[in-house]
């Protein structure tokens, strides 16, 4: 039996995929969206540990589609994974995408064949091996798709499981009454704590960076004061691609020291009790520029935070007078009662600088000092971010070459879309993209509606090769790293792969804003795209 033949292949049912599929289908394009998990929502399938949400308030995490939105009301600003789930399955109600997909299936491979310019595509799953071929494969992976696992010692042999918040069981876990460990702190330990602590027996986090986190201002939204604001979404949802990060509101003009000493203290007060990350986002301009505007912010944070922490041992781990890393240089997370939780008695610290794990045993873990009995065991250790995803599938462009030999010395790409030596190749919200500096559902439209309007130019122009120039991909991927603010560089964080041990530290992100990077790609199709190589099986082959 003959595989299956496709304009674009499409790999993974988040924001961009979902947005992809609807365009490129609805423009004519012949597509099959392949996903591992079961249904749609990408990182939001996958995510399903106690108190995930979303840390964009609404209606900036949505798509800008009127008839979608028009029908469509949340129930709180900030939504957590259930309400997500069920938005990306109204998604799917409307656009009818679900006919184009094939569920339960985990992409192996993608092999380039020159001499029919075609992608081979191979998946496995429930039904068995999936094989098919396509003029374009777009890889929507996201940048959180390949869990993080610690190499830690025994880890293993830990009696129940150690569980990933990324791979959750769908069934959920009780943590009721039980003695529960974690390990990591990021955006996840900080909702793990949140939902666990004031249930679990005892909670024990090791823990080994401060999180800088700021207060997310959760609340209730009623159904009928969204719909009075919808006469505004046009214009709200064609803002969020003129502000630097993709969101509603942007940073201020000033540099920290324009203002006097009272004017940036009411200033700092103004964005913490609006909440969100206006204190970064919307906040001076010079924060990840000048070491002493990051401190001013820091010393701010730190005395806001201190008042909210009543065990002063905790409060010294947490809250340190010396900064961890620049504010900003690693993602900020939103959280609702961080620091009173971990004020609680039930919740013990354990600052694995002072005391590191030695090994997981099976009913706990062991550190330089002591024995910790548990009964649950979570790793909230993130990500091998940007590339971990890419890397766990069999991806041979030109001549064979393998993905992981190209990027053995570092990411290299044109516009954070395009790969050099991988014709009609994509990826979607993953290295050299806006990334984490912007809002998902913003960055997904402006790649979709991009490919959408470069796919319809190659298909009026017969071009079958489209590939970006090595020198091209070279020049961009310098052009990102030169963008990046020097405090960025100073953090050990998942922005620039640090997070992973031996993983090539780099910038991953591009940090010229949302209007720059969208006006790149437009310069680019007005140019009738100078990056790529452009041939036609026609021309090739003497037709």
């Amino acid at each position: 039996m003959s595989a299956e033949t496709y304009d674009v292949i499409i790999v993974g049912a988040g924001f961009s995929g979902m947005y992809s599929l609807f365009k490129l289908t609805k423009a004519s394009f012949r597509c099959k969206l392949i996903e591992a998990g079961s249904d749609f929502g990408g990182t939001w399938y996958w995510n399903t540990y106690p108190g995930a949400r979303v840390d964009t308030p609404i209606p900036g995490y949505e798509f800008s589609l009127e008839d979608l939105w028009k029908e469509w009301t949340w129930p709180e600003m900030y939504p957590n994974g259930e309400d997500l789930r069920t938005y990306f399955n109204y998604v799917d109600r409307k656009l009818g995408l679900r006919e184009h997909c094939l569920f339960n299936s985990t992409v192996k491979s993608a092999h380039w064949d020159d001499d029919l310019h075609m992608w081979d595509v191979k998946s496995e799953g429930v039904a068995g091996v999936y094989e098919a071929r396509s003029r374009h494969v777009i890889f929507a992976l996201g940048t959180s798709c390949e869990p993080y696992i610690p190499n830690i010692k025994g880890l293993n042999q830990f009696s129940g499981k150690p569980m990933h918040t990324a791979r959750w069981p769908k069934e959920g876990l009780d943590t009721q009454g039980k003695r529960v460990g974690l390990i990591g702190t990021g955006a996840s330990g900080v909702q793990i704590v949140q939902e666990v602590g004031p249930k679990a027996d005892k909670l024990t986090v090791f823990h080994r960076t401060p999180n800088l986190a700021v207060p997310m201002r959760q609340r209730l939204l009623q159904a009928q004061d969204q719909t009075l604001a919808k006469s505004t979404y046009l214009d709200f949802h064609q803002r969020l691609r003129e502000t630097f990060a993709g969101y509603s509101y942007d940073r201020n003009g000033r540099k920290t020291r324009e203002d006097t000493d009272e004017q940036r203290e009411a200033f700092y007060e103004e964005q913490w009790s609006l909440g969100g990350f206006r204190l970064l986002v919307g906040g001076y301009t010079d924060i990840l520029s000048s070491k002493d505007a990051n401190d001013l912010l820091y010393q701010f944070w730190r005395r806001k935070v201190s008042e909210r922490i009543g065990d002063e041992k905790k409060r010294a781990i947490l809250a340190p007078e010396i900064p961890p890393h620049p504010i900003g240089a690693k993602r900020i997370s939103l959280e609702q009662n961080y620091w009173e939780v971990m004020s609680r008695d039930n919740v013990d610290l354990v600052d694995v600088n002072e005391e590191p794990i030695v090994e997981v045993t099976k009913n706990g873990i062991r550190t330089t000092k002591r024995k910790y009995e548990l009964d649950v065991l979570v790793l909230a250790t993130g990500f091998d971010a940007f590339t971990g995803s890419f890397f766990r599938i069999d991806i041979r462009g030109e001549e064979g070459r393998a993905i992981q030999e190209h990027w053995k010395d570092g990411v290299q790409s044109q516009f954070g879309l395009a790969i050099d030596k991988f014709p009609n190749l994509w990826f979607m919200y993953g290295p050299h993209t806006p990334g984490a500096f912007a809002t998902m559902p913003v960055v997904a439209e402006i790649q979709g509606d991009w490919f959408l309007n470069t796919f319809e130019y190659l298909r009026r122009e017969e071009i079958t090769k489209f590939v970006a120039k090595t020198a091209a991909a070279e020049a961009y991927s310098k052009h990102v790293t030169d963008l990046a603010p020097p405090l960025l560089l100073q953090a050990d964080s998942w922005y620039v792969g640090a997070n992973v041990p031996g993983k090539r530290r780099q910038v991953y992100h591009y940090m010229g804003g949302m209007a720059a990077y969208i006006g790149e790609l437009e310069e680019e199709a007005r140019q009738a795209y100078p990056s790529f190589e452009k041939s036609s099986l026609r021309t090739t082959r003497g037709v």
